[in-house]
């Protein structure tokens, strides 16, 4: 290799080593700022209208209220102890993973703890029990987007699931459900179900967030103008695009079918450009959770000037 082959690999290699330094940053920043929603959750709306919920936080409530143990020493030493079990168990990646909630969220919730100005935000329990799922929610799903965990009671489910091939969210759902029966001790039925919508409330937040960005939109255009469709999403719409054989079910003409995948701001200048090549297309439209691949979740490559086709 000649020293300007040598120069050029070290310039790359630099370049890597800072894209995924800066990566590791803002991901360490997303873990912090879901973690303090969650917290905030806690401190504004469960706390100061005795609510009671699942996880860890809904641990420290049952022994807060039975042996008054401080929430923030249990969440504290609970959080530590399943970090210890999950790196002997699940290995030393997920453990750099998880160590970042593991000790901040234990302080940022104490530190939040203190702040009066925190509390007593509303009397409502109802309007406490939606914006709590609602940050909760948010909070969970943008630690797990930045590809973290929250830590604590999220770990057990994740051992029983490697050592048992057991259900992660069937787990964690029983272990919240049990966790919401030891509340009842200290919690009138009412909390009870409150308790049970919040946390239906905060499952399907952290399900939206998860998918947020990256939902698309799959279509398939029928038409005799295949050609030259094909030609414009590649050309001016800039997508990939598949031919997929078909045959017409009442006159069994063979066909093909364009298949591509688009955001959902490109629907409208496709279908206008579709009509104006072909009026008697026929477009099947759906979105898809998620996409991954070239043009997407990869840098797109194009080979000879032109758009490379998927």
């Amino acid at each position: 290799m000649n020293e300007k082959s040598q120069h050029t690999k070290r310039i790359i290699d630099e370049t890597k080593k800072a894209f995924h330094l800066k990566a590791n940053l803002i991901n360490i920043l997303y873990i912090l700022a879901g973690n303090t929603i969650y917290g905030l959750a806690i401190v504004m709306f469960i706390l100061p209208n005795k609510l009671i919920t699942g996880g860890t936080t809904g641990l420290a409530l049952f022994f807060h209220h039975q042996w008054n143990v401080p929430m923030s020493i249990f969440i504290t030493v609970f959080n530590v102890s399943m970090f210890l079990l999950g790196a002997l168990f699940l290995g030393k990646r997920f453990a750099l993973t998880t160590i970042v909630s593991t000790f901040y969220y234990p302080f940022i919730f104490s530190v939040m703890q203190n702040l009066d100005f925190l509390k007593n935000m509303t009397d409502d329990a109802l309007l406490s029990v939606i914006f709590s799922g609602i940050m909760i929610g948010v909070g969970i799903g943008i630690v797990i987007k930045a590809g973290a965990s929250t830590g604590g009671m999220d770990i057990p489910p994740l051992i029983l699931n490697k050592k048992f091939g057991l259900s992660v969210s069937v787990v964690l759902y029983a272990l919240d459900f049990v966790i919401l029966l030891l509340q009842m001790l200290f919690a009138n039925k009412e909390q009870v179900l409150y308790g049970i919508l919040l946390v239906v409330i905060y499952t399907v937040v952290l399900d939206k967030v998860l998918f947020i960005g990256k939902s698309q939109l799959q279509v398939k255009i029928i038409s005799e103008e295949y050609e030259k469709i094909n030609h414009m999403v590649i050309h001016e719409l800039d997508r990939g695009s598949t031919l997929i054989h078909a045959n017409t079910g009442y006159c069994r003409n063979e066909s093909l079918v364009v298949l591509t995948v688009i955001t959902n701001r490109e629907l409208p200048k496709l279908n206008e450009k579709v009509l104006e090549i072909d009026p008697q297309a026929f477009m099947i439209i759906h979105k898809v959770n998620e996409v991954k691949g070239r043009g997407f979740t990869t840098q797109k490559e194009y080979r000879n000037d032109e758009a490379s086709v998927n």
